[in-house]
């Protein structure tokens, strides 16, 4: 069985997704590229190259395919 090490919220009111890693609050992401550097930050290897459908993510309610347009402004 899979371990989730990072786990992606549904989107808030505001559009937001908080993310986790290893059950840190890395913060909240507006689009996946975000998700990147929150790892990266975290000190996660081989961002680049990450699959966010990967095993090692969970999503809660909505998938790596759903993003609304709220970028912070």
């Amino acid at each position: 069985m899979a371990v989730h090490r990072v786990i992606v919220y549904p989107p808030d009111a505001e559009g937001t997704r908080m993310v986790r890693y290893d059950g840190v609050i890395l913060g909240r992401a507006f689009r996946p590229s975000d998700i990147q550097e929150f790892l990266r930050a975290a000190g996660f290897p081989d961002v680049e190259d990450l699959d966010l459908s990967d095993p090692l993510f969970e999503w809660r309610e909505i998938g790596p395919e759903s993003w609304t347009d709220s970028s912070p402004s």
